[in-house]
């Protein structure tokens, strides 16, 4: 049974109450043109995503559902802290295995989680950055079963994407439905580019003389994301830049303009640390900047998400995260995890090989939804081609119970249907750890489906917290 965000025990709930009526008294020509209407605007922005290997048009637009899911206020509380106390333990992590590990030498998480770990970055160890973060921008992506219960699934704490769909479903709302937004009192989410831009400053390095410059590092047109990073940008009031837009002299990092060379302070990186520097990481990169990293060592720049910081959002790691919250910061988890089985245990393993049909399992370092096994959503033979591949590499997997992800009512052909969500608030780290009320939810469109990625045929919908 899965838990009906706007109807409970056959009452509307009362963060929906106010769409209800909205909602019955629209008529399906007036929905069907408000639809065609958003397309259209999504298409003229140019919202597209890119789905790699299919053929076909590479950029397609993302599905957008109009009916916004709402969060109460004192819903909303509760999460924010939450997520800002993960926000800080994960920092804490981050700092604590790049020094002394003091956590691993407390025997709380094993040694070869985090150093044989492929996102650990030896090249790091030692580098505290500006004010000791690491993962400036942190993506916690989180489900809901209940009323009261919240669970998180995973957590990004790389480059986490998506905030572009945030403010523009908001933006399109806005300009489609004013008036709903006139009679009801409804949170802002428009701040965010200003927040992420004083999160970004706040973080520049101490040779940093005066207000810091900021640019952010795109691979270029042809990554998925790319007309996010355009996007924000724009927004923020700073340089869009590729690898070959920057240079490294004297021990700073330099961009190329038109009015000869300008020093970089803070790089908002949207590439993967292999590529960031061709004389450090992958020697074939093309995207990156040569000898960044020594100057980001020197403590000439700021990087962030800071290089290494993928060790703390692996799949495996992210079992141990309530550990780092009690470690840490000497407090219980206001959030919980997904209880979660990990392969490289003999016990572990074996349950799950017993259990494949009833289970979720992915790759430790999979994203967009692939790399995954939804057990009741697949044929036998699917099932034992993923059993083979779990024997080839058991570490490689983590599993899950197949959560009853609540549902909301959504815009579909038929008319309005639940259909099942997440949720992936963005919380910004710096001088401050603070985030908008508001964040991304992704919506299985497919009935029964229970996969939101916007790769694997998910839609997005605003998000609204109700003021109090």
């Amino acid at each position: 049974m899965y838990y009906n965000e706007m109807i409970e025990g056959g009452q509307v709930r009362a963060p929906y109450a106010m769409l209800s009526d909205w909602v019955e008294t629209m008529p399906r020509e007036i929905r069907q043109m408000k639809q065609a209407e958003a397309e259209a605007l999504f298409r003229r922005i140019g919202i597209t995503f890119a789905v790699y290997g299919e053929g076909g048009d590479p950029d397609r637009l993302i599905p957008f559902d109009m009916m916004p899911r709402v969060f109460l206020q004192s819903e909303w509380r509760k999460l924010e802290r939450g997520i800002k106390q993960r926000a800080r333990a994960l920092n804490a992590f981050l700092r604590d295995v790049y020094s002394r590990g003091e956590i691993v030498r407390a025997g709380r998480i094993p040694a070869r989680l985090v150093y044989q770990n492929e996102a650990y970055e030896k090249a790091v160890v030692g580098v505290v950055p500006p004010r000791g973060v690491f993962s400036h921008i942190v993506g916690i992506d989180i489900v809901r079963t209940g009323r009261d219960d919240f669970y998180v699934l995973e957590d990004n704490c790389r480059t986490p994407s998506g905030v572009s769909y945030m403010l523009e479903n908001r933006e399109i709302m806005m300009r489609m439905f004013p008036a709903l937004f006139r009679n009801n009192r409804i949170e802002p989410v428009d701040q965010y580019p200003e927040l992420l831009r004083r999160t970004l400053a706040s973080v520049a390095p101490a040779k940093c003389d005066g207000t810091p410059t900021i640019v952010i590092l795109t691979p270029g047109h042809y990554n998925s994301a790319y007309y996010e990073h355009s996007f924000l940008a724009n927004l923020m009031g700073v340089e869009l830049v590729e690898g070959s837009d920057l240079f490294v002299d004297g021990g700073f990092v330099y961009m190329r303009t038109t009015q000869g060379p300008k020093r970089v302070d803070v790089i908002y990186r949207r590439i993967d640390d292999p590529f960031l520097d061709p004389l450090c990481f992958r020697k074939d990169s093309m995207l990156g900047v040569p000898g960044l990293m020594d100057v980001y060592r020197s403590g000439g720049v700021s990087i962030a998400s800071a290089p290494g910081a993928g060790v703390a959002d692996d799949k495996a790691v992210y079992t141990f995260v309530p550990e780092m919250i009690r470690f840490y910061l000497g407090e219980e988890p206001l959030l919980q995890n997904v209880q979660t089985w990990t392969l490289w245990k003999d016990e572990d393993y074996r349950y799950v090989m017993a259990n494949l049909k009833d289970l979720v399992v992915k790759e430790v370092h999979g994203s967009g939804g692939y790399g995954m096994l939804v057990g009741p959503k697949s044929t036998k033979e699917q099932i034992a081609a993923f059993a083979e591949r779990i024997r080839a590499n058991p570490s490689n997997y983590i599993a899950q119970p197949t959560l009853a992800l609540s549902t909301v009512p959504s815009f579909v052909q038929e008319g309005i249907a639940p259909r099942h969500v997440d949720l992936r608030p963005y919380c910004l780290v710096g001088e401050r750890v603070e985030l908008v009320q508001g964040g991304l939810t992704r919506v299985a469109l497919t009935e029964g489906s229970l996969v939101v990625n916007s790769s694997q045929g998910g839609g997005v919908k605003d998000t609204w917290v109700l003021a109090e």
